[in-house]
This record gives structure tokens, sequence and C-alpha cells, in this order.
């Protein structure tokens, strides 16, 4: 099992002159902590127009900033999103962030979430998973060919020499975002790697884990010519400290977490500056679903910690990805968190990473046979609603998107 730390740059009100500042400045303090103690990803989101859940719009800047702070950290966009981007600006960030990283590039892509994201760059959001298609479509080809050409639905895009080309041949690993579990299949069907939530339970996470992986080895059907890259990881809440108690007092940020996600995914977005994320929160947080949510994810003693990743370690999880920069969690107590889980935890399951690969390989070559499990009973991320957003929105929310995208028939 792999492990890596992951960065939505949450920053809740009340904020100041400086707290974006030093938001990104104690990240590169941490993401090098995390580097030299040898913890294997670095991963950034891409959100925009996203107050208080996401300040990271510009992702493949920070990263670079990373990149010469660190030596061995994979850097991991997790994820860009294609629809929001010109695609041959992505080849040519991604190149140049591999050149300067010496090949530590993880290239994850996604749609994109929302209506507020997506409609200031004049893209209707029904249109979004067409366009992440044809980008890819278009966006492999970039990386290898001296000239390329792609005429879609949605890209245009003339003959061309898109330079620079990555460091690494053909190109960085390719992840794709799984917001919900159905598209972890889909992630399997394409032969990408699977950035997911935590699983709720470790028969969950045996079902998928099979389930992708049968898709991979059986049902393989993949948008363009790359590379397969066969992982799945899961993100998973995080705060390790030296007694359970301890680790739930100073993990108050995975509630945060928890909260603005389901908050924004049913209520939308208010009007920029108008909505305090932190106050509502505050309200929310002494209710039983803040208590019961405090205690999923990798949060308690090192201890604790190690017995729920041997669960998962058994489904054959490839990497999980520990997110504690959120909410207010202070600088420190995710420094320290680091610090002891990479002393106290990480060597037993780096040991072990050997076998892992071993099974893997097996399971890529036909050697074992993955069980076939309904994922029926396993329909959600730790955290997550009980039903899809589709369908646990209330009705005047929902009018108000189908109005939204009404309005923009005519945007893109």
């Amino acid at each position: 099992m792999k492990f890596g730390v992951f960065y939505e740059f949450q920053l809740p009100r009340p904020w100041t002159d400086r707290s974006e500042y030093d938001l990104l400045q104690n990240a590169l303090v941490q993401i090098e902590m995390a580097d030299r103690l040898g913890y294997d990803y670095a991963w950034e989101v891409e959100h925009h127009f996203t107050e208080e859940y996401s300040h990271s719009s510009a992702p493949e800047v920070f990263l670079g900033a990373a990149s010469q702070r660190t030596k061995n950290i994979r850097l991991g966009h997790g994820i860009i999103q294609l629809p929001t981007n010109h695609i041959s600006r992505v080849a040519e960030r991604v190149a140049t962030l591999d050149l300067l990283s010496h090949g530590r590039v993880e290239l994850g892509t996604g749609e994109g979430s929302t209506t507020t994201e997506i409609h200031p760059f004049h893209i209707r959001f029904r249109d979004k998973r067409e366009i992440w298609e044809e980008s890819i479509q278009a966006l492999i080809p970039m990386f290898t060919e001296q000239g390329c050409e792609f005429h879609g639905q949605y890209i245009d895009f003339p003959l061309r020499n898109v330079l620079p080309k990555p460091f690494q041949k053909p190109h960085p690993p390719l992840w794709t975002a799984c917001s919900n579990l159905g598209t972890i299949e889909f992630a399997g069907q394409r032969g990408m790697g699977a950035l997911g939530f935590q699983f709720v339970s470790p028969e969950a996470a045996t079902a998928w884990v099979n389930c992708y992986y049968n898709n991979i080895t059986k049902r393989l059907n993949k948008l363009a010519d790359y590379q397969i890259n066969p992982n799945i990881a899961m993100v998973c809440g995080f705060m390790c400290a030296e007694t359970d108690e301890l680790a739930y007092e100073k993990a108050a940020g995975w509630t945060f977490f928890i909260f603005a996600l389901q908050y924004y995914s049913k209520h939308g977005y208010a009007e920029p500056g108008k909505l305090n994320m932190w106050e509502k929160y505050l309200e929310w947080r002494e209710t039983p679903k803040a208590q019961e949510a405090l205690h999923t994810g990798l949060i308690g003693s090192p201890d604790t910690i190690r017995q729920k990743l041997r669960e998962y370690e058994k489904s054959n999880v490839d990497q999980v990805i520990l997110l504690n920069q959120s909410g207010k969690n202070t600088h420190e107590d995710i420094c320290a968190s680091l610090e002891l889980f990479a002393r106290e935890v990480m060597p037993e399951f780096r040991d072990r990473e050997p076998e892992h690969q071993a099974w893997k390989r097996k399971v890529l070559a036909g050697e074992i046979q993955l069980e076939e499990i309904d994922t029926t009973p396993f329909q959600k991320f730790m955290g997550q609603p009980d039903e899809h957003l589709a369908q646990s929105m209330t009705s005047a929310n929902l009018k108000k998107l189908l109005d939204e995208r009404k309005r923009s028939e005519t945007v893109g």
C-alpha cells in the first residue's frame, strides 16, 4: 500500500489579508516534509469560485513550486478539469511540470462538478462528459506526436506540434476522478487510475476493487492510445495523534470537509461573498451526524489507524490518500500528524508493498481471477449523502439547477 497527501486548500471564514498566503506557504512546507518522510504522492485539486471549500484554482502553479522543494514525492493533479481548460494548454503545462520535476507528474483529469464552476467558461453543464472524452482523445497525441490535429464536436484543433513533450514516456500516468462509486467501474473500463473517497467498509472496498480490476482485464475500452494505469486510490479524512481522544480533538477539519461538500452539493452556491460556510458548519457540528462523521476516516492513535488500514489492505486498495489540510486544522497539527504516522504506521505497510505489486501483476496477467462481486449493496462513499445528488436535491434546488441549464442553452 502506498500513501499520499491531499490538498483542497480549504479556507473557512473569517479571512485576513494573509490567509491565502499563509495557506499556500504552509502547504509547501507540509509537502516538503512529506517528501522527507517518505510519502509517495502529493495530490492537489482544481476548483473555481468555491469560497471556503477550495481555494485551489491554479494547481499547476503550486505543483511547480512544490517540484523545486521536493525530490521523490509524486506530484498529482487530482484533478485537472478538462472542460474548463484549453486542451493544448493542459498538455503544455503538464509536460513542463514533468520536466521540472524530473518525471514525477501524475495526471488526473475530470469533468468538473457544478454549473457554478463550468458556466463561466462558456461550457454547458450537460456536455461535460462528452467534452472530457474528446479532450482525452485530443490530449494523448499531443504528448508524443510531432504534429497532431483534432476535429470533434466540441474541440477543433489545427495541425500543430505541442511543446514541450513530457519527461515520462509516452506520458505521465493517467487517473480520473470518481466522485461517485459508479465511476470506479467506468475508470476500470477506460484503463485509468481511479481517484475516489474512502469506502464505507472493507467489504465495499473489496467489491469495488474487484469490479475495477475485472473491468481492466476483461472489459477494457480505452478512449485513445495511452498506457493503462491500473491503480485505485481512496481519499480518507486523517489525523494521527498519540491517543484517539487527542486525534478527535484535532480533526474537526474533516467534519467541515464533509459538511461543505454535502452543503454545496445540496444547495449550490450563494451570491459571492454572502455565504459564511463556517457559521453554518458551527450549527451543524454538534449534531449526531457530525459526531458520526468524526469517527470515520483514519482518525485516531497509531494503533487505531493501523487496525483500520489492515482491513483495507486486504481488499488490495493501491493507495490511501490522507486529507488533513481541511477546515481549520492547524499547520502544527498537520505536520505532527504526518510525522507520527510516517514513524509509527507507514513502515509496516510499505514493507508489504512488494507483495501487493506481485498480486497486481498476476491479476493483470490473468493468473489470478477475481470474483465478480455484486456492488449494488455498496453505493456510496464514506461521508456522502445517503442518495446521489440527483436524488437528494430538494424540488426547489432541482428547479434552480434546471433553470440554470435552460439559461445556458446558448452558451458555448
